[in-house]
């Protein structure tokens, strides 16, 4: 979802009130929490943000899925949200949280894409290199499965990729074919 200055500035309040609070792991947790269920859950949001349902119906929802499963300060925030009719943008708000979280605790973010998963010595071997260049981050390793690539990965960490999937040759050796530099001199 693409997110918005209001998504930033939302997000940034709640970073901001959490470590005021001291209360910034356990905000966090509840933030992945509501952007996982909205994920999930298609129809939350397509309800969050219609316009023909009334914001005390929203609060009510968000209440009835939410009610016991997040803190007092999340709790507070999202009605605070629903009040300003800001409820459509809670999915960014969430992802802009989670974005600016793990920039304030220097965690860098690994997304690896194989054909068929990793192995725990695979796996091991990943998160050594993307440490050794992480440079004092913490690492925090994504792992996808795509079973176009046949074989080989896709690592990318932050603006960073290095694909060396099957697939990815397979394309190059067609751009190449394609250019074919033989001139026939009949």
């Amino acid at each position: 979802m693409g997110e918005s200055r209001v998504s930033h500035r939302y997000a940034k309040s709640l970073l901001d009130l959490a470590l005021e609070k001291g209360q910034l792991e356990p905000v966090s947790e509840d933030m992945r929490l509501v952007l996982d269920t909205i994920r999930a859950n298609h129809d939350l949001g397509v309800v969050l943000k219609s316009p023909v349902i009334n914001t005390d119906k929203k609060q009510e929802i968000l209440k009835a899925i939410f009610g016991g499963k997040i803190g007092v300060i999340t709790t507070s925030f999202l009605d605070v949200i629903t009040r300003k009719r800001r409820e459509g943008d809670l999915e960014g708000i969430a992802e802009a949280f989670v974005m600016q979280y793990r920039t304030h605790k220097q965690i860098l973010t690994a997304v690896i894409t194989t054909a068929n998963g990793l192995d725990e010595k695979l796996r091991a071997q990943v998160m050594e290199i993307v440490k050794q260049s992480a440079a004092g981050h913490s690492v925090e390793l994504i792992e996808k499965t795509d079973k176009e690539l046949l074989g080989g990965f896709i690592l990318r960490v932050g603006d960073k990729q290095v694909d060396s999937s099957i697939m990815r040759q397979i394309r190059n050796l067609e751009r190449n074919f394609s250019e074919n530099p033989y001139i026939s001199e009949i």
